[in-house]
């Protein structure tokens, strides 16, 4: 059985921002596993799924929250698994205050952290880091790049073709 993705929200309002990043791992092949938990409401059930989360089956573990951004650090500090967070847009701050919570983590406990809001491409490093292990995967991911590439020529030959 290949390994799981994990993808934790801090809440369910950060459903619909992960949404592309669960997709993204379906089309990969990726099984994932969505689960709400939170740092600061549910930390026994943090401690829990991450002390447990390798024995569990996954390979990486991407954690979404927004405002005091905890979630991905908390996790980290009880996995060896990689943890990859994904800040989300904030009303007061625009996600600042969540992209800076996650990439402020003190020594020894790292976070990987995308764009505020790039749930997709925390699916593909999460993707790109089990290809490491998973050569299927790696050539899921290189016909994925394929793709965008020829993507960017059709549009830049449709460019070229109009007059401006």
């Amino acid at each position: 059985m290949s390994k799981k993705a994990a993808v934790i929200m801090g809440s369910d309002s950060d459903l619909d921002t992960m949404r592309p990043c669960i997709a993204r791992l379906k089309a990969f092949g990726i099984p994932v596993e969505v689960h709400i938990i939170s740092a600061h409401r549910t930390p026994a059930a943090a401690e829990r799924f991450a002390s447990s989360a390798k024995e569990n089956g996954f390979g990486v573990i991407i954690a979404a929250a927004g405002k005091a951004a905890h979630l991905a650090g908390v996790l980290a500090a009880y996995t060896t698994l990689p943890v990859i967070g994904v800040p989300i847009k904030t009303s007061m701050m625009g996600g600042l205050d969540s992209l800076l919570s996650m990439v402020q983590m003190p020594k020894g406990i790292p976070v990987a952290c995308v764009a505020v809001d790039g749930a997709d491409n925390a699916a593909i490093l999460a993707a790109q880091m089990m290809a490491l292990s998973d050569e299927a995967l790696g050539d899921k991911l290189e016909q994925f790049k394929a793709s965008m590439a020829a993507e960017v020529e059709l549009k830049d030959q449709k460019l070229q073709s109009e007059a401006l």
